[in-house]
């Protein structure tokens, strides 16, 4: 039998089962089969292609104008170009100009026209970032974006034709698709599976890397770390990822949410959750734009909650925090990143890095690691079962929720009780949850509930204990949220210095 595998064709003996087809598959994740033997309907998507000379370029837009005319590809010559954007036209629309000045971000494309003359109007594509009066309509007249080929915007001269226009159509037959995780789902010839998606980054692309989408970029990158995207809520127009919410994510791009568009919310109680959308939308000023689908749209319009997805982003993310030395400097390597340390010898371990997101760092082509003597990093793992709400407010206050290294200041020491004390910010409820009884082992790690006036500190113990917990507290007022597997160098901490702490998963 022959098989649509993610693009590629693959032959199969008949009777060949999901497994057969898919030995390494992760059988928590869900793969999406579209059946054979029905006619596909064909729908128009939101983007368009421009054909160059030079190259295809291709936006995203919802604006059916551009591709109802005819004669329009025709008229559409580089008429006049400068630093900022490129002009193509004239050619006659119905806009009404508004006389204002509109904010413009590279990639845009805008519908103006010159002399606030409507027959004379342009589809202009921004270069770069800046503000002008291009004879738009209320609200700046973007009607899209620039998503592949942005480099010819630059390459572009006077003179330059488009020579056609059109609307990019894609096939999906929803009424003969499934999603299933069942390795031993039986295959028929002709069927197609997608079992991944694939996600391009914002800020990147053929003309280089931009980094202004870096902090919320990273937050994405963090969120698909894993390689799976767990599906927590799914509507009409988008399945959404809450595993990381809440988390303060910057509002670094608010641009319209078209199919394929991945973006994070900013604000609000989802704030830190990630979003795929499978129907446009208008742009929202709590989400900002991350990235967009580049494979595997079909699994995420037919995925539904409870449905985990495989997904690979691109860029991979860069990060070294919680490496060796050895192993950072090969990751660097790599990727062609210049590599320097602190102290570049010894068994040390990365405990930060500079630039510290992903596009920031491809950007520069280099980073400096801050490390550590392993020796110095105590290593624990977290119970998240037991004491989820516990350990969630432990990750977030060390670093842990966004590196492989934390750290947190050593408040006391005094006989075999180390106690810690991380910044928890007001408001932040410590709940009695995993509360021991008998005596607590040596090297459990564990926290201080609200029940007692030292609410939020951390601590172990070096030996057993049947009265008291990790933190000198009751056994009522102390939630267990982990074990200290290796507690470094005891002796070398000292009161009122931060101790890195390794999570081992």
């Amino acid at each position: 039998m022959e098989i649509h595998l993610d693009g590629e064709r693959v032959e199969v003996p008949a009777g060949a089962r999901l497994a057969d087809l898919l030995p390494g598959r992760d059988e928590r994740c869900s793969v999406a089969v579209i059946r054979p033997g029905v006619e596909e309907g064909a729908a128009e998507s939101q983007e368009v292609r421009f054909a160059t000379p030079a190259g295809d370029m291709v936006i995203e837009t919802a604006e059916s104008a551009l591709v109802s005319r005819p004669d329009l590809a025709g008229q559409l010559r580089a008429h006049w170009q400068d630093r900022y954007a490129v002009a193509f036209g004239p050619f006659e629309s119905d806009i009404r100009p508004a006389r204002e000045p509109g904010r413009y971000e590279r990639g845009d494309v805008v519908l103006g026209c010159g002399g606030y003359d409507p027959s004379r109007s342009y589809l202009i594509f921004v270069r770069m970032r800046h503000t002008a009066d291009y004879g738009a309509p209320a609200g700046g007249g973007v009607i899209g974006r620039v998503v592949t080929g942005r480099g010819l915007v630059d390459r572009i001269g006077d003179g330059d034709r488009i020579a056609e226009v059109e609307r990019i159509f894609r096939r999906a037959d929803r009424s003969h698709a499934v999603v299933t995780r069942d390795a031993e789902f039986l295959l028929e010839d002709g069927m197609q599976v997608i079992s991944y998606v694939k996600a391009e980054v914002q800020g990147t692309g053929s003309d280089g890397i931009d980094t202004g989408t870096a902090r919320s970029v990273e937050h994405f990158l963090l969120s698909v770390q894993s390689g799976r995207f767990p599906v927590d809520r799914s509507s009409s127009t988008y399945i959404a990822d809450t595993h990381l919410v809440p988390t303060k994510v910057p509002a670094e791009f608010s641009g319209p949410r078209l199919e394929g568009t991945i973006t994070v919310r900013t604000a609000g109680k989802s704030s830190g959750a990630v979003y795929i959308y499978t129907q446009g939308v208008s742009a929202s000023p709590v989400h900002t734009v991350v990235g967009r689908v580049l494979h595997g749209l079909e699994l995420v319009r037919f995925a539904g909650e409870g449905d985990l997805l495989a997904v690979r982003a691109e860029p991979e993310r860069f990060d070294l925090v919680g490496l060796t030395l050895a192993e950072a400097r090969e990751v660097a390597l790599r990727r062609g990143i210049a590599f320097t340390a602190d102290v570049d010898e010894g068994d040390r371990a990365v405990v930060g890095q500079t630039p510290a997101t992903t596009l920031e760092v491809l950007a520069a082509g280099k980073v400096n690691v801050a490390t550590e003597l392993s020796s110095n990093v105590v290593n624990i793992t977290l119970d998240e079962t037991a004491a989820p709400r516990s350990v969630t407010i432990f990750r977030e206050v060390t670093g842990l929720k966004h590196h492989a290294v934390g750290k947190m200041p050593l408040a006391f020491r005094f006989e075999d009780v180390f106690l810690f004390k991380p910044r928890i910010g007001k408001g932040v409820g410590i709940i009695p949850e995993n509360t021991p009884t008998g005596e607590v082992p040596a090297f459990t790690l564990a926290m201080t509930n609200d029940s007692r006036r030292g609410s939020g500190m951390v601590g172990f113990r070096t030996t057993p204990n049947a009265e008291f917990g990790p933190t000198s507290e009751p056994l009522t007022g102390t939630n267990v949220i982990g074990k200290v597997l290796y507690p470094g160098d005891l002796a070398g901490m000292r009161e009122g210095k931060a101790v890195h702490v390794r999570e081992v998963r």
